[in-house]
């Protein structure tokens, strides 16, 4: 065998080595509805495109994906959810349920479907990350502390970080929200980023 072609293997071996292989970038989906997706303001300017830039100046290295739709139940995202989760997503933020609350969907239905999908996260060992959500008084006091209750119960049985609600502190806020009165205005996503970051600081360290 000449010494050029050894050359030549060695070289194509060297190239071929995971050494040489550019690192993967671990991910940080974020499974939500039109608060998460960014509805009136875009994805650029929704509330996981600033934890994204949270993220890199903190000096992690993870990519967010914004896998919010509008209008998104928690029986809908049960069905889409698996296509979010490849191997290289180390964290899931659960943000649903604000659409089943205005539908009345039951509490138990909500648990079962919310459930479904923080434990198959953790079976696949992604760290979870859940945000609470609040229902009006539309159907009653009842539905609406059983359906704020829900999630404490999720975040324990599970023993994942809880997040309130979201539009806790933003809603009464004028200047934090679109004229809709329904979803934030780019002030209201930094608000909603700074209420998510400790938490998901904690995990980044935990990962880490």
């Amino acid at each position: 065998m000449s010494v050029r072609w050894l050359v030549f293997i060695g070289a194509v071996a060297a190239w071929s080595s995971p050494s040489t292989v550019a690192a993967r970038t671990p991910k940080i989906v974020v499974l939500g509805d039109s608060l998460t997706s960014g509805r009136g303001i875009g994805k650029d300017a929704a509330y996981p495109a600033i934890l994204q830039q949270r993220i890199e100046d903190s000096g992690y290295k993870y990519e967010v994906v914004n896998a919010g739709i509008s209008g998104d139940t928690t029986a809908r995202a049960l069905k889409r959810y698996r296509d979010t989760l490849d191997d290289d997503v180390e964290i899931l933020i659960v943000a649903l349920g604000a659409n089943d609350g205005l539908r009345g969907v039951p509490v138990d239905q909500v648990k079962s479907n919310l459930s479904v999908i923080i434990e198959d996260a953790q079976r696949r060992r992604i760290e979870t990350l859940l945000v609470g959500m609040d229902a009006l008084p539309l159907l009653g006091w009842d539905y609406s502390i059983a359906f704020h209750r829900l999630y404490e119960d999720l975040a324990m049985r599970f023993r994942v970080p809880l997040v309130p609600f979201l539009l806790v502190n933003i809603m009464s806020n004028p200047s934090l929200m679109q004229s809709d009165r329904a979803h934030p205005n780019r002030d209201g996503a930094r608000a909603i980023a700074g209420l998510i970051w400790p938490s998901l600081e904690a995990l980044l360290k935990k990962t880490a």
